[in-house]
């Protein structure tokens, strides 16, 4: 073996191997600690033989099939000596952060011993779980607030101590709702555990069209109360900032506590559940054609609001129905559910609550009707980092290379390869293809018109359609004006960040003006948790770097030495020091409770015969009312960690 194979050198002209997996290798081992991956390119061959007179190693950037990358290194074999004979080490790529490196293809691999320390780590932790639930509960959820400072968690107790409802999200929860909290889903069909309570899970979508789990929480019952502490609970975790929309299944007790707590964010239902429950109120007329174009056209097919109520008016007075007590409720809450109510509004185009059951259809698969709540936790957390793995990939394959065009020399096709996720510049490709299908004509009132507003001074442009508004990707309609004026860029103010490869860049920055008028303590947590999402990102790039390590630290140390000075030349030391011990008031003392005190496990929920199904919804249920759980009408306390 030759010794220069692990020379990481910049530099690798007349670098010699003996073997071509020795060539490979030294190309490669430059290439991963460097941030880039390598394919092989065609051998050249001495003439009349199959013995390689030359190889090359490529970088295997992806995407750029126009302009190639010009990073390459080209070995020329004489006497069995393969010598570096050609080298450039430039790139036209953006190269991978060391925190990414082990997802280049030419270094994808995973040691016994690395298999190992993961199954040694998740065995540590299922040795956690002791036989009092709750409390082995608590004890995880104090220890991961120990290893993240922004984790946080909240938990109910009756007057027997035991533990009824609860809610912990992660400190990446709140960067992420930061981010992505605009459209939130908010989904209770889940219930698998032993004691039968009920999951909720809060889900948005990420700027790559994926689900993303902003927090989760266990309730006893579901009434009205318990909904307005957890979402009161929720908005506190996340600084008191309410999503842009929040789609739930159509229940009262859970309309009644979003009016009350998120009395600013557009409640939207589910459709999916509208949808499936309608047919039991319509009878035969199930079957007739003409109604069910009427109800459907009601539901989503309305550009307006007055297109809907003489939609309405005519399905009502078609079918007398006038007196139909469901039709009239509805039509009562129709902002809730139909989409000619929602197009001002952003809600990512969501119809259904879909994104949370899929995420619940994911948390059915580990969990059965035995499984404790800690172990529930332990199991979703491994789900969590997964979905994040998933992200990271997406992150990296986005950085890595530009999404294939169907129009090559399209600059605002171009340009929206270059700003947009892989998956969101598919959405946006659809909305520019279909634009070249769009016809100048002139069309009868009959059928569906555009209008289009441009102003060519500042190209602000706007659509009667209202995708831009609801989704915040431009339509084709627009588009097609863009094209008619040779736009050859999206206009800065129609390109909107969540959906662009820099959307996780800089959003827990903290700005003053926005919280002048809060409370203090709300105003320092806000504040806190902003500077901590800073610093974990900024550590986290470091991780697997020396020199990078190195500079983080370097940089960190000066700036307490600074913070140090000023706070003297301030004379704020003593209110430090006061902050520090509110900071850190124990669960106990806030509940008026002794150290020795224990939380008891839940009671447990009698069973609906619903275990691994999941639940229905409110009027999917064959009663009206369901009977109150005893337990519902205990009085409950509240302990607040963060």
């Amino acid at each position: 073996m030759c010794s220069d194979i692990e020379n990481s050198d910049d530099n690798l002209l007349d670098k010699v191997a003996y073997t071509e997996n020795e060539a490979y290798n030294l190309y490669n081992n430059y290439a991963l600690q460097t941030g880039f991956s390598i394919r092989k390119g065609k051998p050249r061959y001495f003439n009349g033989t199959k013995n390689i007179r030359q190889r090359e190693f490529l970088c295997s950037k992806e995407g750029f099939k126009i302009d190639e990358d010009p990073s390459f290194i080209r070995f020329t074999v004489e006497n069995d000596v393969w010598r570096v004979t050609a080298f450039n080490p430039e790139h036209n790529h953006e190269l991978a952060l060391p925190s990414e490196r082990h997802l280049l293809r030419s270094g994808c691999r995973i040691s016994k011993p690395k298999a190992d320390c993961y199954n040694h780590v998740n065995t540590k932790k299922m040795s956690t779980i002791s036989a009092r639930d709750a409390q082995s509960l608590l004890n995880h959820f104090k220890k991961r607030q120990i290893e993240d400072p922004m984790f946080f968690y909240t938990v109910q107790v009756d007057q027997e101590n035991r533990m009824t409802n609860f809610i912990w999200r992660d400190g990446r929860s709140r960067v992420d709702y930061d981010g992505f909290g605009d459209v939130v889903v908010f989904d209770t069909t889940y219930r698998t555990n032993r004691y039968n309570l009920i999951c909720a899970l809060f889900v948005g979508v990420n700027h790559h069209w994926q689900n993303v789990i902003f927090g989760c929480a266990f309730l006893l019952d579901e009434t009205t109360a318990s909904f307005k502490w957890l979402f009161n609970s929720f908005l506190d975790s996340m600084g008191n900032r309410s999503p842009i929309t929040i789609f739930t299944d159509q229940d009262q007790a859970m309309s009644n506590a979003i009016e009350e707590v998120f009395s600013n964010t557009h409640h939207r239902l589910c459709l999916w559940h509208i949808s499936k429950n309608a047919p039991s109120y319509f009878g035969e007329l199930n079957s007739n054609s003409e109604f069910q174009s009427l109800w459907n056209k009601c539901q989503k097919y309305c550009d307006s609001e007055l297109e809907f109520q003489n939609t309405w008016d005519k399905m009502m007075h078609k079918f007398n129905f006038e007196d139909h007590h469901w039709l009239n409720m509805m039509y009562k809450i129709r902002h809730k559910w139909s989409t000619a109510f929602t197009k001002d509004s952003f809600t990512v185009e969501f119809k259904a609550s879909s994104r949370s059951e899929i995420t619940n259809h994911v948390l059915n698969n580990i969990a059965d009707t035995t499984i404790s709540l800690t172990n529930f936790v332990i199991k979703y957390e491994s789900v969590l980092a997964g979905m994040r793995s998933s992200e990271f990939n997406e992150d990296f394959r986005c950085n890595q290379g530009a999404p294939q065009r169907a129009v090559k020399k399209s600059g605002i096709l171009g340009h929206a390869a270059q700003v947009y996720t892989c998956k969101i510049f598919k959405l946006f490709e659809y909305e520019f293809l279909n634009s070249l299908a769009i016809e100048w004509k002139i069309v009868d009132y009959s059928q569906r018109v555009r209008i289009v507003h441009f102003d060519h001074f500042n190209s602000n442009i706007s659509c009667s359609c209202k995708k831009y508004e609801s989704l915040g990707i431009l339509c084709c309609h627009a588009l097609w004006v863009f094209n008619l004026k040779n736009l050859t860029k999206i206009p800065s103010q129609y390109i909107l960040k969540r959906w662009t490869k820099e959307a996780k860049k800089g959003m827990m920055a903290y700005e003053q003006d926005n919280h002048s008028s809060s409370n203090a303590k709300e105003a320092e947590i806000v504040w806190r948790n902003s500077m901590l999402g800073i610093a974990n990102t900024i550590i986290s790039k470091s991780q697997g770097d020396d020199s990078l390590k190195s500079i983080c630290q370097k940089i960190l140390l000066g700036l307490d030495e600074k913070i140090e000075r000023e706070s003297s030349k301030l004379g704020s030391n003593a209110n430090l020091e006061e902050n520090e011990v509110v900071e850190h008031n124990t669960a106990d003392e806030m509940l008026g409770l002794s150290n020795h005190v224990s939380i008891l496990n839940p009671p447990c929920v009698r069973s609906k015969g619903l275990r691994k199904d999941r639940l229905k919804g409110h009027f999917e249920k064959r009663k009206a009312k369901s009977s109150k759980d005893a337990s519902s009408s205990r009085k409950k306390f509240f302990l607040l960690f963060y």
